[in-house]
C-alpha cells in the first residue's frame, strides 16, 4: 500500500468518526450548507421582496414534509388550505402597513380554516401515499416501535378532532413563527441587517452547538429526547450566537446604534443560542414521537427543510422582540 493511499485511508476513517460523532454527513452537509448561504445572501442583496418570496417557498416545502410525516401515523392535515393561509399571512405581514395587525388576523382566519378543512379530511391524488410509503422505507423499525402511535398490536385509529388539533398547532409552528421571520424585515429601514440575524445566527448557533458538542462533548442535555445534545454544545451555541451577532451588528449597523445598543448581542447570543436548543429538542421529540428520524430528505446532510429551519423558527419570536424592544 502506498503512502498516498494510507493517506486516503486515514482521511476517511477521520471523516467516518466526525459523521458518527455529529449524526450527520458532514461533507454533504457543507456542501448544501454552502448552497443555501449562497442563495439567502443573492437574494438579500437583490431584493428583501426575494427573500421574503423565498421564506413562503421554504415554508411550503417544510408544510409538505409535517404532511407526510403526520400521514406516516394516520393523522391528516390539509396542507393545501396551509399553504394557501400561510403565504397569505407571510405577504399580508410584510406587505401590510399594519403589520402586527395583519399578521394577527391571518393567523386567527387560518386557525378557523384550517380546522374546517381538517374536520373534512379531503385527501388528492396518490402522491400522499407514494410519499409515506417512501418515508416508511427510510425509517428504523425501532424507531417506530418507540412511537405513541405505533405499537406491536398495530396502528392507533385518530378521532376528527385529533385531525383538528394537529393541522391547528401546525397553523401555530410554521405560519405564526415564519410571521415573526418577516415582522423585523419591517423595522426602521435595517431588512438586511435584520434577515442575517434571524437567519444566519440561529444557523451559525447550531455549528457551534455541533463542533463543541462532537469535541468537548460529555455530559448530556437530554439523552432520551437527543443523544447527541450536551451542555458544552449549548456553551458552544450560546458562545457561537454571540460572537456572531457581534460581527453583523458591528457589519450592518450604524456605529451610533453598535455602541448604544452593544447589549443587543450579549443578550441576542443567550437567547439564540438557549432558544435554539429548546427547537431541536422539540423537533427531535416530535420525530421520537412519530417514530421518524428525519422530517424530510431534501437537503443532503441535513434531512428535510424542518430539520434546517427548526432552530430558526424558534428563535424567530424571541429576536423578533429583543429588536423591537432595542429600537433597532
Amino acid at each position: 500500500m502506498t503512502g498516498h493511499q494510507e493517506q486516503h485511508e486515514k482521511e476517511a476513517e477521520a471523516i467516518d468518526a466526525i459523521n458518527k460523532k455529529t449524526g450527520r454527513n458532514m461533507p454533504q452537509a457543507i456542501g448544501t450548507a454552502v448552497v443555501l448561504i449562497a442563495i439567502i445572501l443573492a437574494c438579500l442583496l437583490i431584493s428583501v421582496d426575494l427573500f421574503v418570496y423565498l421564506v413562503v417557498l421554504f415554508m411550503m416545502l417544510a408544510l409538505w414534509e409535517l404532511r407526510v410525516d403526520f400521514a406516516t401515523v394516520g393523522l391528516h392535515i390539509p396542507v393545501v388550505t396551509l399553504w394557501v393561509c400561510s403565504a397569505a399571512t407571510l405577504l399580508a405581514t410584510y406587505y401590510s402597513t399594519h403589520h402586527i395587525v395583519a399578521m394577527t388576523v391571518c393567523v386567527l382566519v387560518s386557525l378557523l380554516l384550517v380546522a374546517i378543512a381538517a374536520s373534512a379530511k379531503v385527501t388528492f391524488g396518490s402522491r400522499l401515499s407514494l410519499a409515506v410509503a417512501d418515508k416508511l422505507s427510510h425509517t428504523d423499525a425501532g424507531a417506530r416501535l418507540e412511537s405513541s402511535f405505533n405499537h406491536e398490536q398495530g396502528e392507533v385509529s385518530h378521532s376528527r378532532l385529533s385531525h383538528v388539533a394537529v393541522s391547528m398547532f401546525t397553523v401555530l409552528y410554521i405560519p405564526l413563527l415564519a410571521s415573526c421571520l418577516i415582522m423585523p424585515l419591517t423595522f426602521n429601514n435595517h431588512p438586511v441587517a435584520h434577515a442575517i440575524m434571524l437567519v444566519f445566527m440561529p444557523a451559525l448557533s447550531d455549528t457551534g452547538g455541533l463542533f463543541a458538542g462532537a469535541w468537548l462533548g460529555k455530559h448530556k442535555l437530554s439523552p432520551r429526547i437527543s443523544p447527541k445534545k450536551s451542555w458544552e454544545g449549548l456553551a458552544g451555541s450560546i458562545l457561537f450566537a454571540m460572537v456572531g451577532s457581534f460581527v453583523a451588528m458591528f457589519s450592518t449597523y450604524e456605529p451610533s446604534v453598535c455602541v448604544s445598543r452593544w447589549w443587543v448581542p450579549v443578550i441576542a447570543g443567550v437567547m439564540i443560542g438557549v432558544a435554539g436548543t429548546f427547537g431541536d429538542l422539540c423537533a427531535s421529540m416530535l420525530k421520537r414521537d412519530i417514530g421518524i428520524k428525519d422530517m424530510g430528505h431534501l437537503l443532503k446532510g441535513h434531512g428535510g427543510v424542518m430539520d434546517r429551519v427548526d432552530s430558526i423558527l424558534l428563535c424567530a419570536p424571541f429576536v423578533c422582540v429583543l429588536l423591537w424592544v432595542a429600537g433597532m
